[in-house]
């Protein structure tokens, strides 16, 4: 105990006032006892009273309440001794150690990350509370809202605790059911598969969409008035959503009322200007727009964006574009008029980069069609944004614009959050063609930050061996343009092969935009191939072709891809369009041509999906001497239902597949749902193929069966899952027209892919 000689100061305590503090009193003295880490004068200046002030009881109540807030002491006494004030005080104890127990399905780190408790630092049972609340909160955003969260102290010496939160983390609280009402044009199954929330289906134990979260529901809420008003719903709301837990609280029930409205289609189409050179006519020719379109907000920003950057080719400065649309109900059309107009005079000072801890600056920077000091445009700093994210480098992405130095100056602020971009595998496979192989595998789509892709694989077997290298730098040169090089070694040592391969490529290439939506590959080539350990009972096609030995080749080529969904205007009706040539010379002179034309359409309410592909291709030789390495071969890729080299020509006496210089085939097929719940990501479809590959080119005299065109027609069921690894589709074939000597099969299970 200390006795602190303080004259002046009037005693108080806790409790019931005391009858001889009914009027004011001085004391001379202050005793403090059980403080061990607070210092005395710590505890007087919590007090707050003065040096020689005359207080009253009421005032000694507040001065005894305020060290209690001070959060230092688990118990306060005041109490009075003759001309003594006594304040007896316990302090909270020291957090030893934070310790969670009792959680299997988020780890420690993830909860710690909430606590605001620290090692070393006083314990307080306020504290403590916030974070048993942060705690829950965490598990009730992962769906698990029953979780129970207790913490507790253990003493130890010194005035020390340890502090553990025990946890009962109890099951989740799925989505049991999502609804809608008032939604007459398309069915509740087309507009849950919009929505990011999902139903609890069969894969509930690796799907976490179908845990309920708040933050979800929003983004659910913008990506439904998305779905409808790119279909021409002008006027769609969602009124509200109703989230009710079921009577056992293990499960949410959540309904979207909303409101269609009509379709709309696009009236008239104008182009104003108040810009004296900016020529409205000139303004007009660039738009895509066009009378009678279903109403889309994507098509009026493409051509917004398209318009402001024709003035800015034309040197045409702070020239903004304003939709001005007025609505003729009553034959449901939205008259547009883009109105050419002088926005404010207002420059980028500088943009800001932060949170970029791995990836450079100029990555970023790289996403902006403006640098410091060009006219500010908004809707270009919106589209930047766009582009942040789709790099796919960050978890988050914010980028907004705010005042600079002056009125007339904005600074632009980017803010990232890194994510993970990279993933380095091994493993190991085996099987009795190839026997036990060993696999490794490293891909970095942002390469020491620079926004560079790497892929190197590597595989290696009793029979087969792989070596793969491609590496591309998106903006060559400060440019939209991707340079990239790719090396490819394979060997082939396989006992039940008839003759055994070795092939060295290496291609370096350049991709670059030619339109909005077309793309141009081009590319140069160095190939070294070889065909050895030749059997005499194989083909004399392919005997006489490994003959002349290896070949070396150099060849020139380009692609152009054109593919509608790179603008995502048209969300019913996608195509895809791809031609490409390669010329080749050395010891042998080619040329190769492949054509491909798909398009993919939405009808019956998005419930039906219709594709239909063509693909193509030629192979033109010198002397018609190509080798069966070089031809083409239809597999399950190409033509479902037969097996690799399965169709085509063919040596009428041993039986190899020998490769077509030419191929060509259609493929149509629909997809539609098949009546299960949407959550199970399973769909039903139907398809026809027809097709060839033929000419083998010189025959050597042998008798090749099937060297004419000759068309084969395959038709299948199939069954579409989309899996946490990927969408999986099963084919069930039947070949209506096959030749004897063909190779079919009736099942198979691919990766989906639309085109």
């Amino acid at each position: 105990m200390r006795t602190v000689a303080i004259v002046g100061l009037v005693g108080a305590f806790s409790g019931v006032a005391d009858p001889a503090l009914a009027q004011n009193f001085a004391f001379n003295a202050v005793t403090i006892s059980g403080n061990q880490r607070v210092a005395d004068g710590t505890i007087l200046t919590f007090a707050g009273i003065a040096r020689g002030e005359q207080v009253t009881a009421a005032t000694v109540n507040d001065a005894s309440q305020r060290i209690r807030e001070s959060g230092l002491f688990s118990e306060v006494n005041v109490r009075t001794q003759g001309n003594t004030l006594v304040i007896d005080v316990v302090e909270f104890p020291t957090v030893n150690r934070i310790n969670i127990e009792g959680n299997s399905q988020v780890r420690d780190a993830q909860l710690l990350e909430v606590v605001r408790s620290e090692p070393r630092r006083v314990y307080t049972p306020t504290q403590a509370e916030a974070d048993t609340a942060a705690i829950t909160e965490v598990y009730a955003s992962l769906g698990r809202i029953n979780a129970v969260v207790t913490p507790r102290i253990i003493p130890l010496s010194d005035n020390r605790v340890d502090l553990v939160f025990e946890v009962v983390e109890a099951g989740l609280t799925e989505v049991e059911r999502i609804s809608f009402v008032g939604n007459r044009t398309y069915s509740e199954g087309r507009l849950r598969r919009v929505l990011e929330t999902k139903q609890a289906g069969i894969l509930r134990s690796v799907i976490s969409r179908d845990t309920f979260a708040a933050d979800r529901i929003a983004v659910d809420r913008r990506v439904l008035t998305d779905f409808y008003q790119s279909r021409g719903y002008a006027d769609f709301r969602v009124q509200n959503v109703d989230v009710a837990l079921t009577r056992e609280r293990d499960a949410y029930l959540v309904t979207f009322n909303v409101q269609e409205g009509q379709q709309f289609k696009f009236g008239d189409v104008t182009v104003s200007s108040a810009i004296p050179e900016a020529d409205a006519a000139v303004f007009r020719d660039a738009l895509k727009t066009r009378s009678g379109a279903t109403y889309s907000p994507e098509m009026l920003d493409s051509d917004i964006s398209r318009l402001e950057l024709l003035a800015t080719r034309m040197g045409i400065n702070f020239l903004q574009v304003e939709p001005r649309i007025t609505r003729d109900d009553r034959n449901l059309r939205l008259n547009v008029e883009f109105a050419l107009v002088r926005g404010e005079r207002i420059f980028v000072e500088r943009i800001d980069i932060e949170g970029n801890s791995t990836t450079l600056d100029r990555v970023i920077r790289n996403q902006f069609r403006v640098v410091e000091g060009d006219p500010f445009n908004p809707r270009e700093v919106r589209e930047a944004a766009e582009r942040i994210r789709a790099l796919g480098f960050f978890q988050n992405a914010a980028v907004n614009a705010r005042e600079g130095s002056s009125a007339s100056q904005v600074i632009v602020d980017v803010d990232v959050e890194e994510g993970p971009t990279g993933s380095l595998s091994f493993g190991a496979n085996f099987n009795t063609d190839v026997g036990l192989g060993l696999l490794a595998s490293y891909k970095q789509q942002n390469f020491l930050g620079r926004g560079q892709r790497l892929d190197f694989q590597i595989s290696t077997a009793e029979t087969n061996r792989v070596f793969n290298f491609d590496f591309s730098e998106p903006n060559f040169l400060g440019r939209d343009l991707r340079a990239g090089i790719g090396i490819d070694y394979q060997t082939t040592d396989n006992e039940n092969a008839n003759f055994d391969t070795e092939r060295f490529t290496l291609r370096p290439s350049l991709n670059f935009p030619v339109s909005d939506n077309g793309r141009l590959t081009t590319f140069y080539a160095f190939s070294y191939e070889d065909l050895t350990d030749v059997s005499d009972t194989v083909s004399q096609v392919i005997q006489e072709e490994a003959a002349s030995g290896a070949i070396s080749t150099n060849s020139l080529g380009y692609t152009y891809s054109y593919d509608s969904r790179r603008g995502g205007i048209d969300p019913l009706t996608s195509f895809v369009f791809r031609f490409g040539q390669e010329f080749g010379i050395g010891d042998a002179d080619y040329i190769q041509t492949t054509a491909l034309a798909a398009v993919e359409t939405k009808v019956l309410s998005e419930e039906l999906t219709l594709r239909a592909t063509i693909e193509g291709g030629s192979l033109d030789y010198a002397n018609n001497n190509s080798r069966v390495t070089d031809r083409f071969f239809l597999g399950s890729r190409l033509m479902r239902g037969f097996d690799a080299g399965g169709i085509g020509p063919r040596d009428a006496d041993t039986g190899d597949a020998l490769g077509g210089n030419k191929f060509a085939v259609a493929r149509l097929e629909a997809e539609f749902p098949l009546g299960l719940p949407e959550e199970y990501g399973i769909s039903g479809g139907l398809f026809v193929d027809h097709g060839s590959v033929w000419d083998v080119g010189n025959t050597f005299d042998a008798d090749v069966l099937y060297n004419d065109y000759t068309a084969r027609t395959v038709v299948g069921a199939t069954i579409f899952w989309t899996t946490p690894i990927g969408p999986l589709r099963f084919n069930f074939t039947e070949a209506l027209d096959a030749q004897t000597e063909d190779e079919t099969k009736s099942f198979d299970v691919t990766i989906s892919t639309n085109f």
